[in-house]
């Protein structure tokens, strides 16, 4: 027994040393007590933490503001607010970290639950108004789906994976299928799209076809085990799997059956008239990028190390993901981490020992109906565009991106 006590005490003790040469830390014994002997909280915060908790001080993780685009409207507001994908870990995203879109020259709107209704109308047998409650009585489903906003494109600019890619999040969602309320209600024959509203000063609107609508969308109450949050759409959100983010309607009032598109304001730079443009919109095709190591980390010196990253696609799940380590030239699978969940963050990883020369990173998705995540060279081939530098992206943007790893392990975006 203690022969087997003591050999299990050395690896344990020579994976611990290996792990902190690759990293480059060695974390002494003093430093270690150090953490575990921060001081405690006052008594009198012990309220407030048993009534909601909080994270660790030593956790530092924040969402930040775009600064590059200017707000859409008079009223000058934030126009969106960034996920920190480069400190993630899973797929699920914390609510409190969920990328925020603009709200459309409103404030967060400050809903009373208990006064809030859905009217389901237009083309059907039986209109019908459920206040909240009535919805939460309903049968009920909880499902995994990323939300994505349209301008989550990379720029040469972009130091940081949260810029190039932080207008992405992936959370647990429950609430009822919409389909059962139109059910309920009786669509009637000629119906084909839908029209969703919110309640905000500028009304947060869109159409969406029905057979959509019919196949997965739900009517949100609740994201990631709480009440959906006021920034992301409290009491009621529209969520439409796979479609990009202004679709999902924040604060849902009101769904009007109707026999056509109806232009709403949120089509607005949302709709093309070129068809191919059009077929690479609203719904996200395959994607990916790797968290770590991502721009503005750095690594400690040549080893181990484990490439991590996040794939999706708004057309189900994701099969697979490869990685290259030559800028595209060659690729290999890499390991899938987590579920791979329809229209959800899947987490990937990669063992790799870099040799300390500079290289370029690259990840590429594949989903479940075989689409592969493209490359912008392959992207300016189908626009006849003669150099990938000169690219302009039409539609939604899911090439795949690469990270520069310097010879100093500092690591940079590919596209500078």
């Amino acid at each position: 027994m203690s022969s087997k006590l003591s050999g299990r005490r050395k690896f344990l003790r020579d994976s611990a040393a290996l792990v902190g040469l690759a990293a480059g830390v060695a974390p002494s014994a003093d430093a270690q007590m150090s953490h575990s002997e921060a001081p405690p909280k006052d008594s009198k915060d012990n309220k407030d933490l048993i009534a909601y908790g909080e994270r660790s001080h030593y956790v530092k993780s924040v969402r930040i503001p775009v600064t590059e685009r200017m707000s859409p409207d008079e009223f000058g507001m934030t126009f969106h607010v960034l996920s920190p994908l480069q400190d993630s870990v899973g797929i699920i995203t914390a609510t409190s970290l969920h990328y925020v879109a603009t709200h459309r020259g409103s404030y967060v709107p400050d809903i009373n639950p208990a006064e809030h209704r859905l009217m389901i109308h237009g083309m059907v047998d039986r209109p019908l108004v459920f206040t909240v409650d009535e919805l939460k009585r309903l049968p009920y489903v909880t499902r995994t789906h990323f939300l994505e906003c349209s301008g989550n494109r990379a720029k040469p600019t972009h130091k940081t994976v949260q810029q190039t890619h932080g207008m992405t999040s992936c959370c647990e969602w429950t609430g009822v299928p919409l389909s059962l309320l139109l059910k309920e209600a009786g669509v009637q024959s000629g119906a084909s799209f839908v029209v969703a509203e919110g309640d905000e000063t500028v009304k947060g609107a869109t159409s969406l076809p029905l057979a959509k609508v019919m196949d997965d969308c739900l009517v949100c109450y609740g994201q990631n085990g709480e009440p959906v949050r006021p920034q992301h759409g409290f009491p009621l959100r529209l969520i439409v799997p796979g479609y990009e983010g202004i679709h999902n309607v924040k604060y849902l009032r009101r769904i009007k059956v109707v026999d056509q598109h109806y232009m709403t304001y949120n089509d607005y730079g949302h709709l093309a008239a070129d068809s191919r443009v059009a077929a690479l919109t609203r719904q996200v095709g395959p994607k990916s990028v790797i968290t770590f190591p991502s721009g503005e980390q750095k690594l400690p010196g040549p080893g181990f190390y484990e490439i991590t990253g996040l794939a999706w696609s708004g057309s189900g799940a994701v099969r697979s993901v490869d990685l290259s380590l030559d800028g595209g030239q060659t690729w290999t699978p890499a390991e899938l981490r987590s579920p791979a969940y329809p229209m959800a963050h899947t987490r990937f990883g990669f063992h790799w020992t870099w040799d300390g020369k500079e290289c370029v990173i690259m990840s590429r998705c594949t989903d479940e109906l075989g689409t592969v995540q493209p490359t912008r060279a392959e992207i300016a081939k189908y626009w006849n565009v003669p150099n990938d530098k000169d690219l302009q992206i039409k539609g939604l943007d899911n090439s795949v991106f690469g990270w520069r790893v310097a010879g100093d392990g500092s690591i940079h975006n590919g596209l500078a």
